[in-house]
């Protein structure tokens, strides 16, 4: 599945934003699809997943119920509402997908084989 991820931008602290990814090539039904973020000088780092079986989502810690995880089957489309930003929330975000991950590796990286090019959120404080 190919992933393109959009919605980034400028915003001031305290401030929203929605990502979306776009899926092609397969539908998402049968993915698990998951955000990351990698801000200046760190590593990539878990955000949020929606996993394929179930439906069930799972989140950072320090999401602390800001950020939301949705997705449109028939849209073949995934979402990230964040709301209520903070500066240390700036970073490029990614949309990522797995057919065959399993819950004890959702929040690593190296755990799925599509990704999408990233879209930067700044936010400014």
């Amino acid at each position: 599945v190919q992933l393109q991820a959009s919605g980034g931008g400028l915003v001031q602290a305290g401030g929203s934003l929605r990502l979306s990814c776009a899926a092609s090539g397969r539908n998402i039904r049968g993915y698990t699809m998951t955000w990351f973020r990698q801000g200046p000088g760190k590593e990539r780092e878990f955000v949020a997943a929606l996993f394929r079986s179930g439906g069930n989502t799972y989140y950072a810690d320090f999401v602390k119920g800001r950020f939301t995880i949705s997705r449109d089957n028939a849209k073949n489309m995934v979402f990230l509402q964040m709301n209520t930003l903070a500066p240390e929330d700036t970073a490029v975000y990614y949309c990522a997908a797995s057919g065959r991950l399993i819950l004890s590796t959702m929040r690593s990286a190296a755990s799925y084989d599509s990704w999408g090019q990233g879209t930067l959120v700044t936010v400014s404080s």
